[in-house]
């Protein structure tokens, strides 16, 4: 249950920057609570990432075990798990159906709510918080703070600053900058003595480099033909991991680009792809074409005498390799190696592709990075400001889609909330 103050006090007033889902439900926590609550975004309106994530069909959450989705957050579960447990994935469910949206559990364990859009839910969620009496100020962006301790913002009638008791910043991380989260703050925390590990992007895609020269990317050829389409039936794993050899290759889907490759499959291993170019320069990823095959049956398939028949025509009808999948193998295996079929199974079951990059930060779906924790007490309070509170993903966590990014968002949201009433009520007396 969250803290509450008493009522023989005038209510205080808490300012949030940020209308996302760490910031509106960090409103939410602190109005029902009876607090005054002010919050400023730098748009027009609220929660615009949040109804782009949805355009697709809005995950809010996973229905995996819970040791499952605490493990998702990776060296950042620590943190995150104190947070999931009080507001976790059932948690989240009551809380969207209280809303009037009921959910509904996907094929892939994927929660939804149903009519898979975000508007609905957005919009009862707005006209519960402005019942609670939040006051939403849009096309404030916050630019630091004044020598008093006044927070400072630019609006479009010119410099305003506000005063409030407790501020939480849910400012977002670094990707989707047409909607706000352009990482503009980092100076504005940094010059506060408090420790930003670099932004970095996640869930996110890849360039490749010519298998044949090393450099640049796909060949014209596989560019112009197959760019754009997605490469399903896959099964891949990082290379040099260690025990590799007895890790079992990840199956999914990914989609070919222009010059790299991204998807689902991809933005799952972003994370471990990332670090391994950050420490190395590159990273392999070793890709099963055929995962339903064994190594020996596609050896056997492929050592089949194939007659007139062209070998893409022999791939497909013995192994099922066709389309995209034959373009990799021409793309990254040599005319001997394609003539040579162990070494030609070998490539169906293990390709070998060289990443040497992240896209742009601008372009993830979300960023790693951020506010460390080690600056924040358990109620997202940093510890040397007092009053001063953060959540959301300027906190450096990150982890893959699939519902995982948006429970830890609203939960530390959450968290902030139940932070600044503790901390608000520690005060009155």
């Amino acid at each position: 249950m969250s803290p509450s103050l008493s009522p023989a006090f005038s209510p205080p007033r808490v300012a949030i920057v940020g209308g996302g889902p760490a910031g509106l439900m960090a409103a939410e926590t602190l109005a029902l609570a009876g607090v005054a609550v002010d919050l400023y975004d730098a748009m027009p309106s609220v929660g615009r990432k949040f109804l782009l994530a949805g355009r697709g069909g809005l995950n809010i959450t996973h229905s995996e075990a819970f040791e499952a989705f605490a493990s998702r957050y990776g060296s950042r579960r620590a943190q995150i798990e104190p947070m999931i447990q009080t507001f976790g994935p059932q948690a989240l469910r009551d809380w969207v159906e209280a809303l009037g949206v009921s959910t509904f559990v996907g094929s892939s364990g994927r929660v939804f709510p149903d009519g898979m859009k975000a508007a609905p839910l957005l919009r009862a969620w707005l006209q519960r918080l402005r019942e609670a009496g939040v006051r939403f100020h849009v096309r404030h962006r916050w630019s630091g703070w004044a020598q008093d301790g006044s927070l400072r913002f630019a609006t479009p009638a010119g410099p305003v600053e506000c005063h409030a008791e407790a501020t939480i910043l849910a400012l977002g991380g670094g990707s989707w900058a047409r909607l706000g989260s352009d990482g503009a703050w980092v100076p504005l925390i940094e010059g506060r003595d408090i420790s930003v590990a670099p932004l970095q992007p996640a869930n996110c895609g890849f360039l490749v480099a010519s298998p044949r020269t090393g450099v640049g990317g796909w060949s014209e050829h596989l560019r112009s033909r197959f760019a754009g389409q997605p490469l399903k039936s896959v099964a891949m794993r990082l290379d040099g991991e260690p025990g590799d050899q007895d890790t079992p290759l990840r199956p999914g889907e990914a989609m070919i680009t222009a010059d790299g490759i991204e998807g689902s499959l991809i933005y799952a291993m972003s994370a471990a792809i990332r670090e391994r170019i950050n420490t190395t320069g590159s990273a392999t990823l070793l890709i099963d074409l055929a995962p339903g095959r064994p190594l020996e049956r596609v050896l056997a398939e492929a050592s089949h005498p194939r007659g007139a028949r062209s070998l893409a025509s022999h791939l497909q009808s013995r192994v099922g390799i066709a389309g995209i999948k034959m373009a990799l193998l021409r793309e990254c295996l040599t005319p001997d190696e394609l003539a040579d079929p162990a070494r030609l199974a070998a490539g169906i079951k293990a390709l070998r592709l060289r990443l040497t990059a992240a896209r742009p930060l601008d372009e993830a779906i979300s960023s790693a990075g951020g506010v460390c924790f080690e600056n924040l007490d358990e109620g997202l309070m940093v510890r040397r400001q007092p009053g001063l509170f953060m959540a959301g993903e300027m906190l450096d966590w990150e982890a893959p889609t699939g519902g995982y990014l948006l429970t830890a968002c609203l939960a530390s949201g959450r968290r902030a909330g139940e932070g600044a009433l503790a901390w608000l009520a520690a005060r009155q007396h």
